[in-house]
C-alpha cells in the first residue's frame, strides 16, 4: 500500500477555481460576472452549488448561460442534494457539448453514499455509448428500464463531495474521479486520504486516479486565522496541503461573500497563485504541472510495442485504448479499429511531432485520419499509431475577389458548403456532408457538381503539407510543382496535408431530385439511364443506386440528381428524361442551396466494428453488355450495395497528365460493396473487363496489381520516382502505397 502515503506524490496538475454565488431573482447576473472575471484571471474552473430544494436561480440553467459568456473555463455543477441521475446525465452531457467539452460534475452525499454510488453508476452507464442498445439498471435507489445513452463531448469527471463523511471518501476511492471537501472539516485530510487510498486499492485502482480538492473561504488583509492575512501567509497555509496531503484543487467559495468578491478573486489569482506554484515547483519533482494519470484499467489495455512514456508532449491530445474519448477516434464510419495510440494534432508543428513519434516506431502500422469516413483509406489500424487531424477544421476566405479559400483537412464538407453559402459559392465535394476534406481532396472528389464543375482536386491551387522527413512545404504550380501534381490524385502517398487552398465556383440555388424507379428490367434501365446522363447538359450530375430484387420484391433504382440551376423550368427540363426512363415509385424534387443538400450528416461517434469490402471501376459507357453483367451480379447475393456515379463533362476537360487522377475520359464511376472479399471478387470479375481504371476512394481491395489497374504505366512510374524522392523509407504505406523506384514491386 505504498500509495497510502508518499503524501504529495499523487502528481496531479494543480488547479484553481471559484464557487460563484448562484444568484437570485434580484441579481441573476452575479454568478456570470464572477465567472467571466475568473476566466479573465486564468482560473481553471467555475462551480455553482446546485440546490433545487431552495429558491433562487437554478444552477444548471445558470451554467448554460455562463457557457455562452465564456470560452475556456471549466463549468462545474456541484449537485449538493439529489437529482434524478438519468436526467442529470443528459443535462451535463448537453452542457458539455454546448460548451465545447468544459463540463464537470460534483455529487453530494446528502441522501447517503449508497444513493450517490448508484447515481455514479447510472450516469456513467448513460455516458457509455460504446455499448449497444438502451441502458437498464436495477438498484436499491434507482432503476432504468431502457434509457437512451448519450455521451458528453469529453470525459466529464465525477467528483464526490464529503466534508466529514468516511462513506463519501470511500465512495470517491471506489468510483470517483475526485474527492472534494470544505476545509477545515471534521474528517482530517490524513484520515480522508487513508480511506480514499485504501478504497481505491481494494477496488483495483491506483490511488492517484482520485484527485483531492479543497473548498476554502477567507480574505486578504488582517490575519485572523487560516486563509486570512497577506498573500505570503496564504501561501504558507496552502503549501503544506499541496505538498504533504496531495491536494491538487483549490476552490474559493464566494457563495457567502456580500459583494462580487472581485478584489479577493483578483489578488488571489495575481499574488497567491503564482507564489504557490513556485513553492510547489521547489518541492515536488513534477512541480505544479504534475504528470498524466492513467487508471490501472487503462494501463492494462495498452498495446505492445508502443512507447507510451515517449509520447510527444506538444500534440493536442494523446488517446490510449483505455481513455473514454478513444472510442470516438479509434475507427471510422465504415471501418472499426483498435490502434495502440491516437495522436491528435491541430497545428503543423503538432503534426511534425506526431510524425516524428511514428518514425520512432517503424515496426508499427501508421494511419492518418481526417473525417474518418474512408472506404479505401485506412484511417485506422490494429495496435498501431493514428495521427488524427480532425481538429484542423478551419474554413477561411482569403481572397473574396478571386474566390480563394483555405480549408483544413479536418473540416467536413457540409461545414465547407455552409461557410461558402453566404458568398454564393460552392465546391463540388462528394455526396455526404460528413466526409472530411483531407482524404477526398487528395484522391479526386466525385460530387454532385462534377459534370458542371469538375472534381474537387480540379479547384485545388495549393497545399501545405508535412513530408515523411518532418519538413513542412508548400506545393503549388510554382513551389514543388511535381509534388503538387502528385497530391491531386495520390496525395496520401507523400505526406499529411495540413491546409488546402481552393478556387471555388459561383453556384446559386440548385435543383435536386430523388427519383425511385421500378428497375425490374435492370439491364434495360441501366442502359437507358446511362444514355440519358451522357446526353444530358453538363449542368446535370446524377448518382444511381440499384437495389437487387429480394424476398419477392422487384429491383428498384434510386437516382439522386443535381442540376446546376435555380430556374424551375430548366431544372424540370433536365430531369424529365430521367423521370421517363421507367415507372416512378417515388419522386421528390426541389430547388435549394447546395449547402442544404450537403447538410445530411449527424455529429455522432462512429461505431463501426468491421471492415468495408468494396470494389470500384471507371467506365466509359454503360453498354448493353456491361448492363447484362451488372444485372447478373445483382441477382446474386454477393453485392448488397451497387452505385454508379456520373462523371465526364468538366472532369474530362482536364488534361489527363495534369494531375495524378486516373482516367479522365470515363463517364461513370461504379462501386459495389459486399460482405466478404471472396464472393465479391467472384462477382466483380464479371464486370472487370469493362473497366478502364478505378477510383481509389471506393476500393478496399489489397490485391496485387491494383495500382496498375488505377494508374497508367507512365503515371505510376512518375509516382514511383516521386515516392523515392519524398518518402524513400515508405513511412506512408497505409493508403494504396506506391513503392519507390528502388523497390521491385508495388504492394
Amino acid at each position: 500500500m505504498n500509495a497510502l502515503r508518499d503524501r504529495g506524490n499523487y502528481a496531479h496538475r494543480l488547479e484553481f477555481g471559484v464557487r460563484a454565488a448562484a444568484g437570485d431573482e434580484y441579481d441573476a447576473e452575479r454568478s456570470v460576472r464572477q465567472a467571466v472575471l475568473a476566466e479573465e484571471l486564468g482560473y481553471d474552473v467555475v462551480a455553482l452549488a446546485d440546490r433545487p430544494d431552495t429558491t433562487g436561480i437554478d444552477a444548471l440553467t445558470a451554467l448554460g448561460w455562463i457557457a455562452a459568456r465564456t470560452s475556456k473555463i471549466k463549468l462545474r455543477a456541484d449537485v449538493l442534494t439529489p437529482r434524478d441521475p438519468a436526467l442529470l446525465a443528459r443535462t451535463i452531457a448537453s452542457l458539455d457539448h454546448l460548451s465545447g467539452g468544459r463540463a464537470a460534475l460534483v455529487l453530494g452525499t446528502a441522501a447517503g453514499a449508497g444513493a450517490a454510488g448508484e447515481a455514479v453508476d447510472v450516469i456513467r452507464a448513460l455516458w457509455n455509448t460504446s455499448r449497444t442498445g438502451t441502458v437498464r439498471y436495477s438498484g436499491h435507489f434507482y432503476r432504468l428500464s431502457g434509457a437512451q445513452p448519450g455521451s458528453p463531448a469529453h470525459q466529464v469527471p465525477i467528483t464526490v463531495l464529503g466534508d466529514d463523511d468516511r462513506a463519501a471518501a470511500d465512495l470517491a476511492g471506489r468510483k470517483g474521479d475526485g474527492w472534494t471537501a470544505s476545509y477545515p472539516a471534521e474528517l482530517s485530510l490524513g484520515d480522508a486520504a487513508v480511506v480514499i487510498d485504501r478504497a481505491a486499492e481494494l477496488a483495483g485502482r491506483d490511488a492517484r486516479e482520485v484527485r483531492r480538492e479543497l473548498l476554502i473561504r477567507g480574505g486578504l488583509g488582517v490575519r485572523e486565522g487560516i486563509f486570512t492575512g497577506s498573500p505570503a501567509e496564504w501561501v504558507s497555509d496552502l503549501l503544506p496541503l499541496v505538498v504533504d496531503h496531495g491536494v491538487s484543487g483549490i476552490v474559493l467559495d464566494l457563495t457567502e461573500v456580500d459583494a462580487d468578491g472581485k478584489d479577493l478573486l483578483t489578488r488571489f489569482a495575481q499574488e497567491v497563485v503564482p507564489a504557490l506554484k513556485a513553492g510547489v515547483d521547489k518541492v515536488l519533482p513534477d512541480g505544479w504541472q504534475g504528470r498524466a494519470v492513467r487508471s490501472r484499467a487503462a494501463l492494462a489495455r495498452r498495446a505492445p510495442g508502443v512507447d507510451y512514456d515517449d509520447v510527444p508532449a506538444d500534440v493536442a491530445e494523446v488517446l490510449e485504448p483505455g481513455d473514454p474519448r478513444y472510442r470516438r477516434y479509434r475507427g471510422g464510419y465504415l471501418r472499426g479499429g483498435t490502434p495502440g495510440i491516437v495522436l491528435r494534432a491541430e497545428t503543423d508543428d503538432q503534426v511534425v511531432e506526431a510524425l516524428a513519434y511514428a518514425r520512432r516506431h517503424p515496426h508499427l502500422p501508421l494511419a492518418r485520419r481526417s473525417g474518418g469516413h474512408g472506404i479505401s483509406g485506412r484511417s485506422t489500424n490494429a495496435g498501431g499509431i493514428v495521427i488524427d487531424v480532425s481538429g484542423m477544421n478551419t474554413i477561411e476566405v482569403i481572397d473574396e475577389a478571386t474566390r480563394r479559400v483555405r480549408i483544413g483537412p479536418g473540416a467536413r464538407w457540409m461545414d465547407v458548403a455552409a461557410a461558402l453559402l453566404p458568398y454564393g459559392w460552392a465546391l463540388s465535394s462528394g455526396d455526404y456532408g460528413g466526409v472530411g476534406v483531407g482524404g477526398l481532396a487528395t484522391a479526386g472528389g466525385i460530387g454532385y457538381l462534377s459534370r458542371a464543375h469538375g472534381l474537387t482536386i480540379d479547384h485545388l491551387v495549393g497545399v501545405r503539407m508535412v513530408l515523411a522527413d518532418g519538413s513542412i512545404v508548400e506545393a503549388n504550380e510554382v513551389e514543388n510543382p511535381d509534388l503538387f501534381w502528385a497530391v491531386r490524385g495520390a496525395g496520401a502517398n507523400f505526406g499529411i496535408v495540413t491546409s488546402f487552398e481552393f478556387v471555388v465556383d459561383v453556384v446559386g440555388d440548385v435543383g435536386y431530385a430523388e427519383l425511385t424507379h421500378d428497375a425490374s428490367d435492370t439491364a434495360g434501365f441501366l442502359v437507358d439511364w446511362g444514355s440519358v446522363v451522357e446526353d444530358a447538359p453538363r449542368a446535370l450530375t446524377s448518382f444511381l443506386v440499384v437495389s437487387p430484387a429480394r424476398r419477392g420484391q422487384p429491383s428498384y433504382a434510386q437516382s439522386r440528381t443535381m442540376v446546376d440551376s435555380g430556374d424551375p423550368e430548366t431544372v424540370l427540363a433536365h430531369l424529365q428524361p430521367l423521370a421517363d426512363i421507367a415507372p416512378l415509385l417515388a419522386q421528390q424534387a426541389q430547388i435549394l442551396p447546395y449547402a442544404a443538400v450537403m447538410a445530411n450528416a449527424a455529429d455522432q461517434d462512429p461505431r463501426s466494428a468491421g471492415e468495408p469490402v468494396s470494389r470500384s471501376g471507371l467506365l466509359a459507357h454503360i453498354t448493353p453488355e456491361f448492363a447484362d453483367a451488372a444485372a447478373r451480379v445483382l441477382r446474386g447475393d454477393a453485392v448488397y450495395f451497387f452505385q454508379i456515379r456520373s462523371v465526364g463533362g468538366a472532369v474530362s476537360d482536364v488534361d489527363p497528365d495534369a494531375t495524378a487522377y486516373s482516367n479522365r475520359a470515363a463517364n461513370f464511376s461504379v462501386v459495389a460493396m459486399g460482405r466478404d472479399d471472396a464472393s465479391l471478387d467472384e462477382a466483380w470479375a464479371q464486370l472487370s473487363p469493362y473497366f478502364d481504371g478505378q477510383y481509389l476512394s471506393f476500393d478496399s481491395s489489397l490485391r496485387p496489381g491494383r495500382l496498375e489497374d488505377t494508374w497508367s504505366p507512365s503515371t505510376l512510374a512518375r509516382l514511383r520516382d516521386l515516392k523515392a524522392k519524398y518518402d524513400p523509407d515508405i513511412v506512408f504505406d497505409d493508403n494504396f502505397a506506391v513503392l519507390p523506384t528502388t523497390t521491385e514491386k508495388d504492394n
